[in-house]
């Protein structure tokens, strides 16, 4: 079966509708209430004993943000998904939108405690900042940890300068004594062509390799690289490519999963970026944008192929693309997605919007 969700246009009504989904999955309890609408109690009447919360059990994928490329769009956030085991998010990619989309779905940023980055673009972390502080300046007293490629630390680093002000303010003005360099810390991963154990927990056990987003040329002159991860429950297996173009290794790591999360770029758009790169190089700039978007993302042939190497049951499309209206995507064709990924792959393909929860 294919499923081809609607867009969702990130407004109040959306953001109701994405905190009802987890809801339902028993996610936000506390949340479907207060949207419900409580009756107020008489002054003269106690409140009864609160019971406690059972712990939802299972795993959840929550798409958070599908865009693909650096940019601002009302309708879709930069790339982020949140993945839920047993009740706890840990959240893969932080880009721009991603937390109007945590509060949105209901999953909140504040107990995010846990995150992993597949590389250092910026559209896949501009939002880190922003979420650290708001964490600190929340009250948040549980450490922070952030798992990506060479330089991780850094940018972590660099996010706590970039609110280094509004901490020494707050903690002169409002008695404050907790230091974010007690509770954020970034980590770099060491990370090859074989799957590599990078965490686990009593709830998942991640593992990561390189993917082939940045060309061999460049590679060979930095330090930086791209990950693709696969987190493991004890329900559910979801692997995530990251930003590629084909990689076998992205095929080793997402052998059998039961999700596999597939970064997708429109035929029409490689082939539009295949003749830009030419027209670059023939003036004298050999390693364009153009060249770039062409030779490290995945047409959907090369996402259909990946799939059917893994085996895996289902494809999530993430970080999409587009055509026509790019970078909205305004006008194009979803199901232009799903049949070309269908003449490579067999199984269930679905087209990731933001609050989709699978």
């Amino acid at each position: 079966m294919t499923i081809t969700p609607r867009r969702v246009v990130l407004t109040r009504r959306t953001a109701l509708q994405g905190a009802a989904a987890l809801a339902t999955l028993g996610f936000v309890p506390q949340l479907a209430r207060a949207q419900a609408g409580a009756v107020s109690q008489p002054a003269s009447t106690a409140p009864p004993a609160a019971a406690a919360k059972p712990v939802p059990k299972g795993t959840k994928l929550v798409m958070l943000g599908t865009r693909g490329g650096p940019g601002v769009d009302i309708n879709r956030s930069e790339t982020a998904c949140a993945l839920v085991a047993d009740g706890v998010t840990y959240l893969l990619d932080c880009g721009y939108g991603t937390m109007r989309a945590l509060v949105a779905s209901g999953l909140g940023f504040q107990k995010v405690d846990t995150m992993f980055l597949t590389h250092l673009h910026d559209d896949h972390t501009a939002d880190i900042a922003a979420l650290l502080a708001h964490q600190w300046t929340g009250g948040k007293t549980a450490p922070t940890n952030i798992y990506g490629p060479y330089a991780t630390a850094a940018t972590v680093a660099g996010a706590l300068q970039f609110f280094h002000a509004n901490v020494e303010i707050r903690t002169i003005d409002e008695g404050r004594t907790v230091q974010p360099e007690a509770l954020f810390f970034g980590h770099d991963l060491t990370v090859g062509a074989e799957p590599t154990r990078v965490f686990a927990d009593e709830r998942i056990v991640v593992t990561a390799v390189t993917n082939t987003h940045y060309p061999e040329r460049a590679v060979a002159r930095m330090a930086h690289r791209s990950f693709g991860y696969r987190f493991e429950t004890a329900t559910r297996t979801i692997a995530f490519s990251g930003d590629t173009a084909y990689s076998a290794n992205v095929v080793k790591l997402a052998r059998g999963a039961d999700v596999f999360v597939c970064e997708i770029m429109d035929h029409g758009m490689y082939l539009d970026n295949v003749e830009r790169a030419k027209v670059a190089a023939a003036a004298g700039n050999t390693e364009s944008i153009a060249r770039h978007v062409a030779e490290t993302h995945s047409p959907p042939a090369d996402v259909g192929r990946m799939a059917s190497e893994a085996k895996v049951k289902t494809v999530v499309l993430n970080h999409q693309l587009r055509g026509p209206g790019t970078p909205g995507g305004a006008g194009f064709q979803i199901s232009a997605f799903i049949d070309a990924v269908r003449e490579k792959f067999a199984g269930e393909v679905i087209v990731g919007e933001d609050q989709l929860v699978i």
